[in-house]
């Protein structure tokens, strides 16, 4: 098993269709009416948000409060993984605030105590849809990219397997399809958020893209990087070479690696690629996937290939966390209706949306 490597997937569909997976305050103004003189007043502002803003010093103290992600962050950690109502959100409000949940905290509380001595410990995120698992995985990169972990973030398997835009045969393997498009768009991100890490680890191996270029043994991994962003064709060889070497390296003890899978089940399911005969490819066979499947270290379908791991359920908001909303939508105008605020009209909302954060969020982007 691998040293000082975590794990984290999330959002494996069951048959059903659920989602199951695999890894002093302050707040804008808001405004309430005085009964008598109609007098303007402000709310109480201390439900809804955390001044700490840095997620290794989050606790059950910050559970149900929205804290927030510098821009800049945003930009480095998450140049993709974020979903795309969250990031209109941020365009909308101006900022990028996640709630602190008990999913993440309890996440957090493992990776926090790692011994990084002992085998890789493989986190499962599990819920129904639209519950906050991808928010909850993202709370957690932003924790180990804080922290100095280099960050393996596959932020929708899914788009490997699924209208893929171009399917070429691999010149390194004949048996399995090449996705240069992909993987080139998947380097520029891993580049962006590792920037640092790129001149640091040296390749182990000498690797030759063609008769004319190849990367020499103990070149800085940044040049394999940018082979693949550059020369599109090989950049499916070249994701493989990074996985590949920051899996070996991991283990030496230089740096933690975090390998986060969103849609981890894609991995296994049926692909919608087809061969120029209509046959139907396997997901094996495209090498984006047999290589991010070597991640995992085992051989076997399905989750028995994620065996053994530890199980994260993340539900429905509680009352606290729904409460904790309502008021981040009401200070942000997200949420206008003037019964939003009563008590009542709280009740509706909260039957209307099952305290489903996804249902929630929608509903109050059209009242």
């Amino acid at each position: 098993m691998l040293k000082g490597v975590t794990r984290l997937s999330s959002r494996v569909h069951k048959l059903d269709p659920r989602c199951f997976l695999h890894t002093g305050t302050q707040a804008p103004q808001s405004i309430a009416v005085h009964a008598d003189n109609q007098v303007p007043v402000e709310r109480p502002r201390t439900i809804s948000r955390t001044n700490e803003s840095d997620p290794a010093q989050h606790g059950e103290q910050h559970e149900g409060q929205h804290y927030g992600i510098p821009l800049q962050d945003l930009k480095t950690v998450f140049p993709h993984g974020l979903p795309p109502r969250f990031v209109m959100q941020v365009k909308t409000f101006g900022e990028a605030c996640l709630m602190v949940r008990k999913p993440a905290l309890e996440l957090l509380h493992y990776l926090k105590n790692t011994n990084f001595a002992h085998p890789a410990v493989r986190y499962v995120l599990y819920g129904e849809r639209g519950t906050g698992k991808t928010l909850s995985l993202c709370h957690v990169i932003h924790f180990c990219a804080k922290h100095g972990w280099l960050i393996l973030h596959i932020p929708d398997a899914h788009l490997w397997v699924k209208n893929c835009q171009e399917l070429l045969r691999s010149t390194y393997n004949k048996q399995r399809f090449d996705q240069p498009l992909e993987a080139s768009t998947w380097l520029k991100n891993f580049k962006i958020t590792n920037e640092s890490f790129l001149s640091q680890i040296k390749v182990q191996e000498k690797y030759v893209w063609n008769k004319r270029e190849s990367t020499e043994k103990g070149s800085p991994l940044g040049e394999v990087v940018q082979q693949g962003i550059t020369r599109v064709k090989n950049a499916t060889d070249a994701v493989g070479i990074v996985l590949k070497e920051v899996k070996r390296q991991s283990s030496s003890g230089l740096f933690h690696l975090l390998v986060a899978v969103d849609g981890v089940n894609a991995l296994w399911g049926r692909t919608t690629l087809k061969r120029e005969d209509k046959s139907p490819i396997a997901p094996e066979e495209l090498a984006l996937i047999y290589n991010l499947r070597k991640m995992t270290r085992n051989d076997w379908e399905g989750f028995d290939a994620l065996d053994p791991f530890l199980p994260i359920l993340v539900s429905n908001y509680n009352l606290k966390e729904f409460e904790s909303c309502i008021h981040y939508y009401l200070e942000n105008n997200w949420l206008q209706h003037e019964k939003a605020p009563t008590e009542e009209g709280k009740k509706e909302l909260l039957f209307l949306s099952n305290a489903n954060p996804t249902q929630l969020e929608r509903l109050c982007a059209y009242i």
